[in-house]
């Protein structure tokens, strides 16, 4: 395990270590991604928790029901395990894959400004979740916003119309009074 991790603007979490499984060190992962187990894909693994940083290897995983169980390598003791709860999985960037023209990392849309058909700027997109139906954006106010209300927008093909990611603004069309 190696303590030289990528610069921290380059990183991106991907999930979080939550717990040890079994006896032989293997731990237990709440992951971010979709489908789950594509956390498994990547090789090398920056942990970071409360400023402590540690690189690691990924010697395997699988999806047990519906748990993600992973194992580190050099790590094969439950106890040292357990010390590893809490830390967020984090790789850089660049080792994301591409996408296709019109999709997008959430990362991408994180801060983009939230503009109406009537050119009413809504907020900036904080964070999304996902639901059963769609995923949901949360746009909080920002300077020079229409007014002061956070807003839940669904991140549907009917609500955004456009994204701009060079211009930093996404279009929609949603009733501001909604």
């Amino acid at each position: 395990m190696s303590t030289t991790p990528a610069p921290a603007e380059d990183l991106l979490v991907l999930g979080k270590i939550v717990s040890v499984h079994g006896v032989r060190g293997e731990i237990k992962v709440y992951s971010f991604t979709d489908p789950l187990d594509n956390v498994l894909d990547y090789p090398r693994w920056t942990l970071r928790r409360d400023g402590e940083v540690k690189q690691v290897e990924l010697a395997g995983g699988r999806l047990q029901g519906k748990v993600l169980v992973a194992r580190l390598k050099g790590l094969d003791d439950r106890e040292v395990a357990r010390t590893y709860a809490g830390f967020e999985i984090c790789v850089p960037r660049s080792q994301l894959p591409e996408l296709d023209d019109g999709e997008f990392y959430w990362y991408q849309l994180e801060g983009l400004k939230v503009i109406d058909q009537a050119g009413q700027l809504l907020g900036k997109v904080d964070h999304l979740f996902e639901t059963g139906a769609n995923d949901v954006m949360v746009v909080k106010p920002c300077a020079d916003s229409l007014d002061d209300r956070e807003r839940l927008l669904p991140y549907t093909q009917q609500c955004v119309l456009s994204i701009n990611l060079e211009a930093g603004e996404m279009q929609v069309e949603w009733d501001a009074d909604f």
